[in-house]
C-alpha cells in the first residue's frame, strides 16, 4: 500500500461546533501522515477513510449540592467507512467513541472546548488508525 484518500468528515451531530469537521478530518491526515510512509492523494488511493460526525454531546457525570454537575463529559461519536483496494478483506464500517471530563468550577465549557477537542480527536484518530492498519 501507497496511498491513502481521507475524505472531509461532515458533522451531522445535533450540536454542531463549526471547526469540529475541519479539526478532525485534518488529525485523521496527520495521523496517517506521522504514523505511516503513505501519502495522501485526493482520489484512486489504495485505501480509503470516509465518514460523519454522527454525535457530539455534553452530559453531567456527577451531581454534586445544588443538583449541579461537579464533573461533565464531553463525548464525539465518528462514523468510519474504511476501504482497502489492494485486500479487501480488511474493509470495515464502525463507529468509533472517546470523551473526556471535564470540570466548570473554574472555567466555562466554551474555555476548555478547544482542547477538550484535541484530545479526543486524537483518541479517535488513534482508535481508527489503529483499526485499519493493526495489522502492518
Amino acid at each position: 500500500m501507497k496511498t491513502v484518500s481521507i475524505q472531509f468528515f461532515e458533522n451531522n451531530s445535533q450540536l454542531v461546533v463549526p471547526y469540529l469537521s475541519q479539526q478532525f478530518t485534518e488529525a485523521l491526515k496527520e495521523r496517517v501522515r506521522n504514523q505511516s510512509r503513505l501519502s495522501i492523494v485526493r482520489s484512486d488511493a489504495d485505501a480509503n477513510f470516509e465518514g460523519r460526525i454522527t454525535d457530539y454531546s455534553i452530559r453531567p457525570v456527577a451531581i454534586q449540592g445544588n443538583e449541579r454537575a461537579g464533573l461533565n463529559r464531553l463525548t464525539i461519536t465518528v462514523n468510519v467507512k474504511y476501504s482497502n483496494t489492494l485486500n479487501p478483506e480488511l474493509n470495515f464500517e464502525q463507529a468509533f467513541q472517546a470523551f473526556q471530563e471535564f470540570s466548570l468550577s473554574q472555567s466555562s465549557i466554551q474555555s476548555q472546548e478547544q482542547k477538550l477537542i484535541e484530545l479526543i480527536n486524537k483518541q479517535l484518530t488513534e482508535l481508527i488508525f489503529n483499526k485499519a492498519f493493526a495489522n502492518w
